[in-house]
C-alpha cells in the first residue's frame, strides 16, 4: 500500500465498520503510517489538502463522487484503488460510479478487487463477467477451499474439531415430518398456480436453505400485481413454515408451542385462512408440539444419554467462546448456563403461558413426578456405580464454590430446555433450592438490542466463556474482533455456519502454536444439518462454475480502460436508432453547449445521477433546499420512489415541498420513478374499489394536481428511462445555476417577479374564491395588502380581474357577513 508514499494510494471502503476493524488491525500490527480517514466532518476546501498529503485515505462513497465531480480530488495522483465486497459492485452504484470517473480521469492508477462471497456470482447470466465489467479489471483470481495450496496450508495446522451429533427425540422428529409435508405440499400448489417458475428452484431442498426467500421474490415481484389472492397466500404459507422450521431446532419447546399457537389465534381473531392448519399434517404438529411442553419423557430419551462419554472443560484450560445464530439465542444460552434448565423454563412457561394457571400445576406437577421416578431409578442402581459416577468431594465442592462449565451444559439445546434430561444420568446436579424459589431471587431483565453484545449477555467467568451471536450485530467485524482480542482454546459452534467455520480455520492456520478445539453441534437427520450440508455444496458448486466461466471467458484488451477505445468510458453515444433533424444544416452535427443539471447531495445514494452523466450531461454535486434535479431556471424536480411517495403523501411533506417548487420555479415537476424489478404499476388489481376512498394514493395524487395546476408528474419506469427524459427536456432550453439553486429555500425569495411579494399573504390570496394563478398576478400588482383588497368596490375588482363572475365570487366572500351566511343555510334546510 505504501509503495510511493508522495503519491496517493485511495482505499475505498464502504462501511465505517470496516474501516474500524482495518484501523485496529494495522496497529496491532505495528504499522507507523496509518491511514486517514475523509468524512463529512472535512470541509471541501480542506479535503484538497488531505488528498494531496499522499498515503492511503479511507472516504465514503458520497465524498469521493462529489470530490471527483468536482475535481477537488487530483486525480492524476492517484497510485490505485483497493474495492472490498466487489460482489456488490453491481448493486451499489456509487461505487462503480466511482471507479468510471477515476478511470475516465486517470489511466494510469490500478484497480484491485476483493471478495469472500463465491455463491453471490452464481445468479444471473454471466454475473462475474458483469461484474468485472463495471470494475475494469482483466484478470480473475480463484481461491477455493478445494485449491492445493490453500487445502495444504490449512491442513498442515486444523484445528481438533469434535462433531457432537444430537439425536432428535421422537416428537421432534415428527414436528420436523409434519412441517416438511407441509412445505412440499405448499411447492406443489405454488407450482400448479405459476407454471412459468422454474422448477428446480422450488425444490424442497432450496426451500429450506436461508436464500429461498430472495428467490421466490426474484420470480414473483415483477408479476406481484399480476398474481392472485392464493398465490400470495402460498408465499406467506412458506415464510412462515420456514419460520417454524427455524424455531424447532433453533429455540426451546415453549417458544416454538407460543409461536404454533399464536398462528392459530391470529387464524381465529382476523378470519385468515391458512389452509395448511386444516391438513393432517397440521394436526400431528399441534399435537406433539403440547406434547412437548405438558408430557416428560423417559430419561432414556435425552440426547445426552445417548453421548459416549461426558467431555468437560476445566477452569484452567482457558478460554470458552460459544457462537450462537442470533441474540436470542445467546440471551437464552446465557440464562440456561447461569441458572439452570428447570428455572430456565419455569420462567420462560410464566412469561408465556401466565393466564393459564391451570396448566401450570399440570406441568409442574408432571417435572416434579419425574424427578421422583428418576431419584428412584439411580437409588436402584448398584453402589459401586453410584460411588463411581459421584464427583470427588474437592471437585464437590469447588462445584458449589464456582459453578463449572461442562460440555453437557453447552450442549442444552430444545429438548433439554424442555427438561428432558436436566443433568445427565450419574451426574446429579444439586440444588440449593427450588425452582419457584430461583426464579423469585433472579432478575431477569428486558432484552435491550441497542447494547453491546457483552452487556446484553454478559461474560460468563471460571472459566471465561464468551456468548456472540452468528448474524445480526450492527458491527459485522466484532465476531472476528472477539475471536483475535480473546483467543479462546475452544469454541462451540452452536449453531452451523459455513463462514465462520471458515474464518476459524483461517484463524487456526495463522497461529500455529495456539492449540484450538472446535466442538461442532448439530442435530443428526434433521434440516440444520442439510442446510449446512447444502451451503456446503453450494459453496463448492459456485466454484466450480467460476472456473468454467473463466476458462471460456472472452476479455477484451480494452477492459481495463487505459486507451479511449474503451465503450463504458464513453459519454453521450447516440443509440443506432436516433432520429437526426436534417433541417438544421443539413443534418449536421451541432456544436452547442454543454448540458449540465444540478443534483442535490442526496441524490447520490440513487443510480440516477451515474446514469445522466453516463449520457454526457454535467454533475453539479450542491445541497438543495427545494427540489431534488434542477434541470434549466425554471424547470425543478422532485424525485420519489414508490416508498417515499407514499410516505410524502401520508405525513404531508410533499404537499410543502410542492408548495416551495411551485413557488420558485415555473414548472415544477413530481417525478415518480419505479423499480425495474418490481412491476410498473402504483396500485395492484385487488386494491381498487368501487368507493372512492381519500386514503388511495391515488385520490392523493388527484387532490394534489388540483392544488397545484402547474406541477406536472413525470412517471418513469427505471432510472435508466429518466435519464433519457431528462436529456429530452433539456434540449435547446438554457443551463441552471447551481449558485442560484443553491440560494433557494423555503423562506427565500430568487424570483425578479416574485420580490415584491410576501408569500404567507400570496397563499391566502389564492384559497379566496374567484382568484386562481392566472388572475393573481394582476390583482396583486393593483393591490397592496389584504386591507386594500377588502376596500375595493366591486367595479375595480370586474376591471382588476378581468371576469365578472370572478369579482361577484371574490367580492361576496370579503363582503357577506357571517350571520347572513348562518341565515342563508336555515333558509335552504
Amino acid at each position: 500500500m505504501f509503495i510511493n508514499i508522495l503519491r496517493i494510494s485511495l482505499k475505498v471502503v464502504w462501511f465505517f465498520f470496516f474501516k474500524e476493524y482495518f484501523f485496529n488491525q494495522l496497529k496491532i500490527e505495528g504499522v507507523e503510517h496509518l491511514p486517514r480517514r475523509v468524512t463529512n466532518e472535512i470541509t471541501g476546501s480542506n479535503r484538497y489538502e488531505v488528498y494531496t498529503q499522499g498515503g492511503v485515505i479511507f472516504a465514503t462513497s458520497r465524498i469521493l463522487v462529489v470530490d471527483f465531480l468536482t475535481d477537488r480530488i487530483p486525480s492524476d495522483l492517484i497510485t490505485g484503488i483497493l474495492v472490498y465486497r466487489a460482489h456488490r459492485i453491481i448493486e451499489s452504484c456509487q461505487e462503480a460510479f466511482i471507479l468510471r470517473l477515476f478511470r475516465q480521469k486517470n489511466k494510469r492508477g490500478f484497480i484491485k478487487a476483493f471478495t469472500d462471497n463465491a455463491v453471490a456470482f452464481d445468479t444471473g447470466f454471466c454475473h462475474v463477467e458483469r461484474v468485472m465489467r463495471n470494475l475494469f479489471v482483466r484478470k480473475l483470481y480463484l481461491w477455493p477451499r478445494f485449491h492445493v495450496a490453500v487445502n495444504s496450508f490449512l491442513e498442515l495446522h486444523k484445528p481438533e474439531v469434535v462433531e457432537i451429533h444430537v439425536s432428535m427425540t421422537p416428537a421432534m422428529l415428527a414436528i420436523q415430518t409434519a412441517i416438511l409435508d407441509i412445505l412440499n405440499a405448499c411447492l406443489k400448489e405454488l407450482k400448479c398456480h405459476n407454471p412459468s417458475l422454474e422448477v428446480e428452484d422450488l425444490s424442497l431442498e432450496n426451500a429450506i436453505g436461508k436464500p429461498f426467500d430472495k428467490t421466490i421474490r426474484h420470480y414473483l415481484d415483477p408479476l406481484w400485481h399480476q398474481l392472485g389472492a392464493k398465490t400470495k397466500s402460498l408465499v406467506q404459507d412458506l415464510k412462515i413454515l420456514r419460520t417454524l422450521l427455524q424455531y424447532l431446532s433453533q429455540y426451546d419447546c415453549i417458544t416454538f408451542l407460543n409461536l404454533l399457537e399464536s398462528l392459530r389465534a391470529t387464524e381465529k381473531a382476523f378470519g385468515q385462512n391458512s389452509g395448511w392448519l386444516f391438513l393432517d399434517s397440521s394436526t400431528s404438529m399441534f399435537v406433539n408440539a403440547r406434547a412437548r411442553v405438558y408430557h416428560v419423557p423417559d430419561a432414556k430419551m435425552s440426547k445426552k444419554s445417548r453421548l459416549p462419554e461426558k467431555l468437560e472443560i476445566k477452569e484452567e484450560q482457558g478460554q470458552v467462546l460459544i457462537c450462537a445464530s442470533d441474540d436470542r439465542t445467546c440471551s437464552q444460552l446465557r440464562e440456561y448456563l447461569t441458572v439452570g434448565a428447570e428455572v430456565f423454563l419455569l420462567r420462560l412457561y410464566r412469561k408465556t403461558f401466565e393466564k393459564d394457571s391451570k396448566a401450570e400445576d399440570v406441568w409442574m406437577r408432571l417435572r416434579k413426578e419425574d424427578d421422583s421416578k428418576r431419584i428412584m431409578k439411580s437409588s436402584k442402581r448398584p453402589k459401586d456405580l453410584r460411588d463411581k459416577d459421584r464427583p470427588p468431594a474437592k471437585e464437590k465442592a469447588l462445584r458449589k464454590k464456582k459453578p463449572r462449565l461442562t460440555l453437557t451444559q453447552m450442549m442444552g439445546r430444545t429438548e433439554e430446555l424442555e427438561g428432558e434430561a436436566g443433568v445427565e444420568e450419574g451426574s446429579p446436579r444439586e440444588l440449593t433450592s427450588s425452582p419457584e424459589s430461583c426464579t423469585e431471587d433472579i432478575k431477569h431483565e428486558e432484552f435491550d438490542m441497542n447494547v453491546s453484545s457483552d452487556a446484553a449477555y454478559g461474560i460468563l467467568k471460571d472459566p471465561l466463556t464468551i456468548i456472540h451471536p452468528l448474524l445480526g450485530c450492527s458491527d459485522p467485524y466484532a465476531l472476528t474482533r472477539v475471536l483475535h482480542e480473546v483467543e479462546p482454546r475452544y469454541v462451540v459452534l452452536y449453531d452451523a455456519e459455513l463462514t465462520f467455520v471458515r474464518q476459524l480455520e483461517i484463524y487456526r492456520a495463522s497461529r500455529p502454536g495456539k492449540p484450538l478445539r472446535v466442538y461442532f453441534l448439530i442435530y443428526g437427520g434433521s434440516t440444520e444439518e442439510q442446510r449446512y450440508l447444502t451451503a456446503l455444496r453450494k459453496e463448492k458448486e459456485a466454484f466450480e462454475k467460476l472456473i468454467r466461466e473463466k476458462a471460456s471467458m472472452v476479455i477484451p484488451e480494452e477492459r481495463e480502460g487505459r486507451d479511449e477505445t474503451n465503450l463504458d468510458l464513453v459519454r453521450g453515444c447516440v443509440s443506432a436508432n436516433a432520429t437526426t433533424d436534417t433541417r438544421k444544416a443539413g443534418g449536421q452535427e451541432q456544436n452547442g453547449t454543454q448540458q449540465s443539471i444540478v443534483v442535490d447531495m442526496r441524490e447520490f445514494r440513487s443510480e440516477l445521477p451515474s446514469l445522466i452523466h453516463r449520457r454526457g450531461i454535467d454533475i453539479e454535486p450542491v445541497t438543495l433546499e427545494v427540489g431534488d434535479y434542477i434541470l434549466t431556471p425554471e424547470m425543478c424536480v422532485e424525485r420519489k420512489s414508490i416508498s417515499d411517495l407514499i410516505g410524502s403523501l401520508n405525513n404531508g411533506r410533499l404537499y410543502s415541498q410542492c408548495i416551495s417548487m411551485s413557488r420558485y420555479y415555473k414548472r415544477p415537476m413530481l417525478l415518480i420513478e419505479f423499480d425495474p424489478t418490481k412491476p410498473f404499476s402504483l396500485m395492484s388489481r385487488g386494491a381498487f374499489h368501487q368507493e372512492i376512498s381519500g386514503n388511495d394514493v391515488s385520490s392523493k395524487l388527484t387532490l394534489l394536481t388540483l392544488h397545484f395546476p402547474r406541477l406536472r408528474i413525470l412517471w418513469c419506469p427505471s432510472p435508466h428511462a429518466t435519464a433519457e427524459l431528462f436529456e429530452e427536456l433539456k434540449q435547446n432550453k438554457p443551463q441552471p445555476d447551481a449558485t442560484t439553486a443553491m440560494a433557494v429555500s423555503a423562506d427565500s425569495e430568487t424570483l425578479p417577479e416574485a420580490e415584491k411579494y410576501n408569500p404567507g399573504p400570496q397563499d391566502f390570496l389564492l384559497k379566496m374564491p374567484g382568484i386562481n394563478a392566472k388572475n393573481c398576478r394582476s390583482l396583486m400588482n393593483h393591490v397592496k395588502n389584504i386591507a386594500e383588497l377588502a376596500s375595493l368596490p366591486f367595479d375595480e375588482l370586474a376591471s382588476m380581474l378581468g371576469n365578472t363572475a370572478s369579482a361577484r365570487q371574490l367580492y361576496d366572500f370579503i363582503h357577506t357577513s357571517y350571520a347572513e351566511v348562518l341565515s342563508r343555510g336555515k333558509m335552504k334546510k
